[in-house]
């Protein structure tokens, strides 16, 4: 942004590298899932092949849910819903990934120019950052958190569901198995990165010598918070994965492989 306090420049900015690349790269990344997480949501269709449920399908809330043998059918909302049951479950992982504190910066960046990058002007005339509506509801950060938190743990409870065969026998795993144990790794490890849970374990406090645990959690957190973009990122190709390998088996694209 351009005004009579900063250096007369005629040029917008001084950099002579590829600087577009990377939020044109982050905005059509967020663009592609969006796309198709939006697509599987409102489809209500092919998001169940047992023993496998789409993550972006559980927990199921409502009567018109696809009946689940041992999964988590909660009939929370009954028979007057006749919307996707994914549009009652996605809210709490969208909003925990909307108001986290790297994808605030990744689409702010890639969508909005905000700023475009490091040294390029901006083309806003103004400049509020997130202390007006509507980001300022940004802060509701923290309360999405503990939401993320039970999510995480009903998919913990479907990966291990995910080691039986298509007659809910134990004992057996499948290539759906392994896709979903490497989905739920990461999500753990992406939700137990965000600030939110950092600040959690080991904020408000006086002296870090008196929680010898709070502190050592604090650090274990602390190593994942350093790769919140790298795991924010895999997370999100990883859940996509899962329900795209469960359309597939739905749809009859292929049978899951067995190992035993």
């Amino acid at each position: 942004m351009h005004d009579a306090s900063r250096a007369a420049i005629p040029a917008r900015h001084l950099r002579t590298d590829r600087w577009w690349l990377a939020p044109a790269a982050t905005a059509a990344g967020l663009l592609v899932f969006v796309v198709y997480s939006t697509w599987r949501a409102f489809a209500n269709a092919d998001y169940y092949h047992a023993p496998y449920v789409s993550p972006f399908y559980s927990p199921c809330l409502a009567a018109n849910c696809h009946p689940m043998h041992g999964g988590p059918n909660w009939e929370i909302f009954g028979s007057w819903w006749g919307l996707s049951p994914a549009l009652l479950v996605l809210i709490f992982p969208l909003g925990f990934r909307l108001t986290c504190y790297y994808y605030r910066k990744a689409y702010y960046r890639g969508f909005w120019a905000s700023p475009p990058a490091c040294a390029v002007a901006e083309p806003h005339r103004k400049y509020t950052g997130e202390s007006r509506f509507p980001l300022i509801l940004q802060n509701v950060h923290r309360y999405f958190f503990y939401f993320a938190v039970l999510v995480a743990g009903v998919l913990t409870f479907d990966t291990v569901l995910s080691f039986r065969d298509e007659h809910h026998a134990w004992g057996h795993m499948g290539l759906g198995s392994l896709v979903f144990l490497v989905n739920i790794v990461l999500i753990w490890a992406y939700t137990l990165s965000c600030h939110s849970c950092r600040h959690i374990v080991g904020g408000r406090l006086r002296h870090f010598s008196k929680h010898p645990v709070r502190y050592r959690l604090w650090g274990w957190v602390g190593k994942l918070n350093e790769r919140h973009m790298l795991l924010a990122w895999c997370s999100l190709v990883s859940v996509g994965v899962a329900d795209l390998y469960v359309y597939l088996l739905a749809t009859g694209a292929f049978s899951d492989p067995r190992f035993f």
